[in-house]
């Protein structure tokens, strides 16, 4: 053996007792010459790649890297090819001949390493490559890399230990693309396309829900977890854990039915709800108090409900509730149970995490099973059960946790009801399973009390829709929201000036996400941008005013025609269809409906969005919102912005504007503007068209109303608003 070969065979012996490597696709790379292109998580991802690929791969190499001392020697050996960014000639045609003679050739089309983890932007180098050399392409990604030490998690390199030894991580190789069909954008659609792949694969996506929650409240567990601003009482990790042991027996005993209803706001004896039920191996179902009675009737028909958990406080409130035959009342319960939650305090303080899962029977895996029932608002029509399983929920938390990347001295509101698809994951699930501090309170509309408590408990994450940042606008102090470090909106689209306005009275910039029910929630979020390396490195940006920000790790995304379904290019308006673990599986009894969103694992999100050669997503609009007038697609949301301009209204305001389509005759539809305000059509007209809105978009009915209707979740109630619209006449 040449001594090339030893001291390959020794790197490599080297990396897999450090690395457990998973390949998978190493059939797919072709026989001759090909062009790799991998994602760059790491310092090591060279040696990683090596050591997964069936054949010798050549690096092309940045000449300043390339020629660093302690690093050349073995760049040498691996006969890699230095190019210079300002001189790349010599380094392209070194390339294309070694492409040219059967090799493969490997570039990192990012040009750097990612400090979020999270694709970067994709340089056209490797275009100009595979042209010349007129090769196959072929996309690589490596997951789970995010969080070794030679990663920027964390925001720094090295500085860190190892989380497990060995390490795992998978290579993925992709179908070769040939060269004239290796765009940008389809290069960035196949790497995520393997991203989700690989991203399915990860074990911790077959546990159990109610098993990772009492893992984690079991590391730390005389941490604080649940502080309640209602009443100011707070919950250890430990006892929730226990007073939610106590309540799970009951609940085996006295429910026989798979799922369980519960009626609570945000609170300590939600939180202890949802976990007792998950722990009696059941299925929640939070109720929207929020919505109409036909509503949660025809919610407690779909999910069959016979038992709901709810508080006398609660039942006073809402007397004309819909209730289920039984009602177990937590007030009357848990004085009961104050013995059994004691001596289960102690059993949890003394029993290691596997033996208690197995005295408590928790199933060791969940996967694609049932965890928790979610009812849509509504807005569009009667609500549809959204089926989240233990795989989805545990797959965005694991998603949008990277993304975040919170820490123990972090601290979330949660006012978000749950029955909220962002309350119920983000400020339910995931901080009872990353170990982040919840601070709750019934209500997001209590700004006052909301903004007390952010500043007495310093809170760093917000969650919030733009309804409830104009409250904030009018009634919070700047001194109140001094800790909050990363501020996201959902729900409803962000007005630019809203922002703007937010971030000079609070110093806090908006960040926009984009996620629905189905997504368990969140697909995509705009992010703080990441502190650079070093003095040299460059910012990568993970924010861009407009867009709804970067897919969430694991998400794969097409973007079709709306009437076709034919596949466009990811830079070309169209509907959004995505794919990932936290796809939903489908609607509770209604297979119909789930057919027409769900075809082979993809999921027709009814948003219309294109992204940018950054990879930042923008949403244009939902299907749902707009109306086709004289054969063309006029966008309602639009519409309305540019009345608002027009008109001088500001956005940090309340809800003064809203344009919807009603039936007609003649044309199939007809806008209406329902508004708070009184307005002149003749004016409006004359001012829309003055801004260039084609006069077959301008409605031609306005309602004057006392309020535009705001569901409970923040965002508009296009029934109801339908309905008021219909009314005009």
């Amino acid at each position: 053996m040449t001594r090339k070969g030893l001291l390959l065979r020794l790197a490599g012996g080297l990396v897999r007792m450090v690395y457990r490597i998973e390949a998978s696709g190493c059939a797919r790379l072709p026989e001759g010459g090909a062009l790799l292109l991998p994602n760059h998580v790491t310092w090591v991802d060279a040696i990683l790649l090596q050591t997964a690929s069936p054949r010798p791969i050549r690096f092309l190499i940045h000449e300043s890297i390339y020629r660093k001392p302690i690093l050349h020697p073995f760049f040498r050996l691996m006969k890699a090819i230095p190019i210079d960014s300002h001189h790349a000639k010599g380094g392209i045609e070194a390339a294309v001949r070694r492409i040219r003679a059967g090799e493969l050739v490997c570039l990192f089309p990012e040009g750097e390493l990612s400090r979020s983890g999270i694709l970067l932007k994709l340089h056209r180098g490797f275009e100009v490559i595979a042209h010349a050399a007129q090769c196959p392409v072929v996309p690589v990604w490596l997951d789970q890399l995010w969080g070794s030490i030679f990663s920027f998690e964390g925001n720094r390199f090295f500085k860190k230990l190892p989380k497990r030894l060995p390490y795992p991580v998978s290579v993925s190789f992709g179908e070769a693309l040939p060269a004239v069909r290796a765009t940008l954008a389809a290069v960035r659609e196949r790497l995520l396309f393997l991203g989700e792949e690989a991203f399915q694969r990860r074990p911790l996506l077959k546990h159990h829900l109610g098993l990772v929650c009492l893992r984690g409240l079991k590391h730390r567990q005389f941490d604080t977890l649940v502080c309640d601003g209602a009443d100011n009482a707070c919950l250890s990790r430990g006892t929730l854990l226990a007073a939610a042991i106590a309540l799970s027996r009951l609940l085996s005993r006295e429910c026989p039915a798979k799922r369980v209803a519960v009626l609570l706001p945000p609170g300590r004896a939600a939180v202890v709800a949802n976990l007792a039920i998950m722990l009696a191996r059941k299925v929640p179902v939070n109720m929207n108090f929020t919505a109409g009675r036909a509503a949660q009737v025809a919610a407690e028909r779909i999910a069959g409900l016979e038992t709901i958990v709810a508080a006398a406080p609660v039942l006073k409130k809402f007397p004309d509730f819909p209730l289920p035959p039984r009602v177990l009342r937590l007030d009357e319960i848990f004085p009961a149970l104050k013995s059994q939650t004691m001596l289960w305090r102690i059993i949890v303080a003394v029993t290691p995490w596997r033996l208690l899962a197995a005295l408590l029977r928790i199933p060791r895996e969940g996967d694609h099973e049932e965890a928790v029932v979610l009812f849509t608002s509504g807005a569009a029509g009667e609500p549809k059960g959204v089926v989240l399983s233990h795989r989805n929920i545990l797959g965005n938390v694991a998603q949008f946790g990277q993304m975040l990347n919170l820490t123990r001295r972090d601290a979330v509101l949660a006012c978000l009801p749950f029955f909220h698809s962002f309350g119920c994951t983000v400020t339910l699930w995931y901080p009872m399973i990353e170990g982040v501090r919840m601070v709750t309170y019934p209500s997001p509309l209590d700004v006052e009390k909301n903004a007390e408590l952010i500043a007495k408990h310093r809170i760093t994450l917000l969650l919030s829709t733009p309804t409830f940042l104009r409250a904030y606008l009018r009634r919070a102090a700047p001194a109140q929201l001094r800790s909050v470090e990363l501020l996201v909106t959902g729900a409803e689209k962000l007005p630019r000036d809203l922002a703007v306005a937010f971030q000079e009275r609070f110093g806090i910039p908006v960040l926009e996400g984009y996620g629905l029910t189905e997504t368990a929630p969140v697909a995509s979020v705009n992010l703080p941008e990441p502190p650079p390396s070093g003095p040299d490195s460059k910012v990568q940006p993970s924010s861009r005013l407009g867009s709804v920000g970067k897919l969430a790790p694991g998400i794969a995304a097409q973007i079709r025609d709306p009437e076709t379904g034919r596949p466009l290019s990811l830079h070309e308006p169209g509907m959004l269809w995505l794919r990932g673990p936290n796809i939903f599986e489908g609607y509770l009894g209604d297979p119909r409906r789930t057919a027409e969103v769900l075809v082979d694992g993809w999921f027709r999100t009814g948003d219309l969005g294109r992204f940018d050669e950054d990879g930042f997503l923008y949403i244009e609009g939902r299907v749902s919102r707009f109306s086709k007038i004289g054969g063309e697609m006029v966008p309602h949301g639009l519409l309305e912005m540019k009345i608002r301009d027009v008109l001088g209204w500001s956005m940090d305001r309340e809800q003064t504007v809203c344009v919807t389509g009603v039936p007609n005759l003649a044309k199939g539809e007809a806008l209406v503007i329902l508004t708070t305000h009184a307005l002149d059509l003749t004016s409006l007209r004359l001012k829309l068209l003055a801004e260039g809105i084609p006069p077959l978009w301008i409605p031609k009915i306005i309602r004057q109303v006392d309020h535009i209707p705001i569901l409970g979740s923040g965002k508009l109630d296009l029934t109801a608003c339908r309905e008021l619209a219909g009314k005009a006449g």
